[in-house]
């Protein structure tokens, strides 16, 4: 594994963290608890330090159970966890609909509280707003509220983590230029680079580390299935348009390349093309299983991407794929 800083702190994360969602929520597949206690704890044998987690995923069992698995490593990780969410709001909820958000700051202080319980630990490494809109990052009671818990120990940076699908710009945008976070987490991928693309500049800028989720596409970059599949209702998957899979699966065949005598599995190779990008510090694919685990982590240590190949990529990107686009209106993960 290898390590890049996070500017503005003292923070060195792993070039592959683990989003705890996976093992937490049910919505990339079901995995019981045993086995996401080992993974998260072969995750640390792996090199992996960031562990991102959010108070709403299982309803603070997200926490918990990185607290279950990795206690006794509190000092060695680096914890991202996210706030924003009131998940004990009664309102039902349909499938993956959002649930209320709120940051007034007693909402936040005792969002803060719960965490550090649930997560066994006296302070947080990094806390998220977790899908702000505009008018949330503008209110100033809001990052007073951070400040507030940055002097108190119990923060040690705040960071924004935008969603839950694509797009944002303009939240991201205010994030890093009027709030100064030290950490913001986006989507990117070789299938999907906006609005991340115009992120890049402003991160360099403003020395600013982005932390990038969904480097598979909804593991479309992943050689695991040829053909649209059927996934289960309650999985996360299961929300992108099926047409939107065609065109993924399309564009697929197209940088198969990148696996193709390269010292890269397609998987490590859609890592890398992230990684490729000077102001992501870290990459949260989605990990399910010991298989996938050694895979992903291992990216690090694989041949990055020539300039010839990333040359290519940005045609196929700039180009389309040479396909007609179809409906890209997708929800992404986390």
């Amino acid at each position: 594994m290898k390590y890049r800083h996070l500017p503005g702190t003292d923070l060195d994360l792993s070039e592959v963290g683990f989003g705890v969602w996976t093992v937490s929520t049910g919505w990339w597949g079901n995995i019981d608890e045993a086995d996401g206690v080992r993974l998260l704890q072969e995750a640390v044998e792996q090199g992996v330090t960031l562990f991102d987690t959010a108070d709403t995923y299982g309803e603070g069992y997200g926490e918990e159970i990185l607290a279950k698995a990795l206690a006794n490593q509190r000092h060695n990780i680096v914890i991202g966890t996210k706030f924003g969410y009131d998940f004990h709001d009664s309102t039902p909820r349909v499938g993956h609909q959002e649930r209320p958000q709120r940051f007034e700051p007693q909402f936040i202080r005792d969002a803060c509280e719960q965490s550090l319980r649930r997560l066994r630990t006296e302070y947080i490494d990094l806390y998220q707003l977790h899908n702000p809109r505009l008018d949330t990052i503008e209110k100033d009671e809001v990052f007073e509220t951070l400040e507030d818990l940055v002097r108190e120990g119990k923060v040690r940076h705040y960071a924004t983590a935008l969603g839950p699908d694509i797009g944002w710009f303009e939240e991201g945008e205010a994030s890093m230029r009027h709030r100064k976070v030290r950490a913001m987490q986006i989507i990117y991928s070789i299938l999907e680079q906006e609005p991340a693309r115009r992120f890049f500049p402003i991160a360099e800028e403003e020395e600013i580390g982005l932390i990038s989720r969904v480097p598979h596409a909804s593991e479309v970059l992943t050689n695991k299935y040829d053909q649209p599949p059927e996934f289960d209702p309650s999985d996360h998957r299961a929300h992108r348009k099926k047409e939107w899979l065609d065109q993924a699966l399309k564009k697929a065949n197209m940088v198969k390349f990148l696996a193709e005598d390269t010292g890269r599995t397609l998987a490590q190779s859609a890592i890398k093309f992230c990684l490729a990008q000077p102001s992501i510090v870290s990459i949260l694919p989605n990990i399910t299983g010991m298989e996938e685990l050694t895979e992903y982590t291992s990216s690090s240590e694989t041949p990055a991407l020539s300039s010839e190949e990333l040359e290519k990529l940005d045609n196929l990107w700039q180009e389309g794929f040479y396909l007609e686009e179809a409906t890209t209106a997708v929800e992404g993960e986390g």
